[in-house]
């Protein structure tokens, strides 16, 4: 038997296991498993690899950057954004890839209009590096917001997001769990009545499948996209990955 994996903390949630089962049930795949494996600490990671059966894994929420210390070699996406959200396992060795990129960006550009052209990165953590590494390749200017801003960085505080920041800026990406279900109440603290129809607000959350972040753009005209698909190629991408 394979066995695949997502780790993270905390896990109450899981749409890879969700997918990955429904996919080897739908394409007769009789030889594979996937579990959930919620770490409170990374250094548990040592136990779950001592299974010989593990051939790989995903890596969420607070991993993605911790993990990587565990690798014995990685993809040029992951040595450059020092994130990582796949894990190939062969051998004993560890290879770490992003997939987030790949996922974010097929589906961010099929909404995506040549006026979208400055973006506001919301959240610092590993969604956002991979966030960071296709807008920069595709040429958008763009400007971290955090509620910690990071030193000697020009993150701005959610505090001096303004009206007219928000209007300047026409890609607004959340990249935090902000609105992650079961909080949908929670949203970024951002000015929403400056955005208008001009705007694209994309949310790297899928359960809701409209956070409140989402809503309060579509109110005021914006055009939306959640993260759904964009996990479904990543998703696929590491199958790929795994089967290479």
């Amino acid at each position: 038997m394979r066995k695949f994996g997502l780790i993270g903390y905390p896990l109450t949630h899981s749409f890879s296991q969700k997918y990955f089962t429904e996919k080897f049930g739908r394409e007769g795949i009789k030889d594979c498993v996937y579990e959930k494996f919620p770490l409170e600490d990374i250094s548990a990671l040592h136990a779950v690899l001592k299974d010989p059966e593990l051939c790989g894994l995903n890596v969420t929420i607070p991993y993605k950057e911790k993990v990587i210390s565990f690798l014995h070699d990685s993809s040029e996406i992951v040595r450059q954004i020092n994130a990582c959200n796949c894990i190939k396992i062969r051998g004993g060795r560890l290879y770490g890839y992003n997939t987030d990129a790949i996922g974010f960006e097929t589906s961010l550009v099929k909404k995506l209009q040549p006026r979208h052209n400055r973006a506001l990165i919301l959240g610092t953590g590993g969604a956002a590096k991979a966030v960071e590494y296709v807008i920069a390749r595709l040429g958008i200017e763009y400007s971290f917001v955090s509620r910690r801003p990071r030193p000697a960085t020009t993150d701005i505080h959610y505090e001096d997001v303004d009206a007219s920041l928000i209007r300047s800026h026409t890609l607004l990406i959340n990249t935090t769990p902000l609105g992650m279900s079961p909080n949908t109440g929670d949203c970024p603290a951002l000015p929403y009545e400056a955005i208008g129809p001009e705007h694209y607000l994309f949310d790297v959350i899928y359960n809701p499948e409209k956070t409140l972040f989402l809503q309060k753009g579509e109110a005021q005209g914006a055009v939306i996209e959640n993260g759904y698909e964009m996990l479904i190629l990543q998703a696929e991408e590491s199958w790929k990955i795994w089967n290479s």
